[in-house]
């Protein structure tokens, strides 16, 4: 192997490992995300980007002025108390989104090379810069508009556009690197079925996020030490929300029967599904555990999460059952990198 060949491979090596990396990091800031929304901690830091006009927010109400709540509860018409902990989680939300912005922008940078043999690789990566900005600026909203339902769930949406964008750079820069299985009929069966499938649990996803507001709306009315008769105060859009995970869970068997019956040996697209099975499993007991044990503040994000980590990997299978496509558009399956 030459030296240029042997830089190449470690340039490669590093790209995929940072596209790793990174979505590591959006799903860590979806999990985050979810935990503020859990806690009551969006107006945690009333302000942005700062956090009661500091880059670094105050552990106790000492180090803000006597008259703080008039100035900062202007908008919040009054109504901001200063939480240290509730402060402290919407600040490291805030810090774990710039973190995952750098790494975004870092992984464009490395996708540069890439412009002379696959140019997916670099415009998608542009295509996630875009999109993960886009998101931190809506964010800004979501605070100056004090957590406005539609912005909100905007927000969630544009969190899993940038999921997508950056695992279809992942699996173009895998392609042509990992044995898949055939699949020896009925693929187009197959495809149509997992895309479904892909098509419901954004659906539900949407559904969720209002069933969360419902119970936003809950909380003003009965408070936290009410927490026990939140369900049975929700209205028809939690039972809707119940309802479809069967539907899904349905999809989601039709795809494991369809593979099962078509495919002669276990390979990347079998181990996606099964624990694309699994997810979907789990992701129904945390539903139940939220219904029926009075909402745990614990379970919430992680409901959330797992819904987007489906949808990852309902997406990723979805390439991996048609890496035939993705090599079409490459030049060579071994990207040549010019000299930097």
């Amino acid at each position: 192997m030459t030296s240029s060949s042997s830089l190449t491979n470690q340039r490669e090596h590093l790209f995929r490992r940072l596209a790793l990396l990174t979505v590591i990091t959006i799903y860590l800031l979806i999990l985050a995300g979810g935990i503020v929304r859990s806690t009551g901690s969006g107006m945690g830091c009333p302000d942005w980007p700062r956090c009661f006009g500091r880059w670094v927010p105050p552990t106790d109400v000492s180090q803000l002025p006597l008259n703080y709540q008039e100035i900062y509860g202007a908008k919040l018409k009054g109504e901001v108390e200063f939480n240290p902990v509730k402060t402290w989680i919407e600040y490291v939300n805030r810090l774990l989104g710039a973190f995952a912005g750098l790494l975004v922008f870092a992984l464009l940078l490395v996708s540069i090379p890439y412009l002379k043999n696959d140019k997916r690789v670099f415009y998608w990566s542009l295509v996630s810069f875009v999109l993960i900005g886009l998101n931190g600026w809506l964010g800004s909203r979501v605070v100056a508009t004090e957590l406005a339902p539609y912005l909100v769930t905007l927000h969630m949406l544009l969190a899993i556009l940038v999921v997508f964008a950056l695992l279809y750079v992942m699996a173009i820069s895998y392609t042509g690197r990992v044995n898949v299985e055939p699949v020896n009929r009925n693929k187009r069966v197959v495809n149509q079925i997992l895309l479904w499938a892909m098509v419901f649990s954004v659906v539900q996803v949407l559904i969720g996020t209002q069933v969360r507001e419902s119970i936003d709306e809950v909380i003003q009315r009965l408070g936290y030490s009410e927490r026990y008769r939140w369900i049975d105060n929700l209205d028809f859009r939690f039972y809707i929300h119940r309802s479809f995970s069967l539907v899904i869970l349905v999809f989601h068997l039709a795809v494991i029967y369809q593979l099962r019956k078509h495919t002669t040996t276990k390979g990347l697209l079998s181990q996606l599904i099964t624990a694309l099975m699994a997810m979907v499993v789990v992701e129904i007991l945390t539903g139940i555990v939220l219904a029926y044990f009075a909402v745990p503040a614990a379970a919430q994000p992680i409901h959330l999460t797992l819904a987007i980590v489906i949808l990852g990997l309902q997406f990723i299978a979805l390439l991996v059952l048609n890496a035939d496509q993705l090599l079409k558009n490459r030049a060579v399956q071994q990207p040549t990198y010019s000299k930097l």
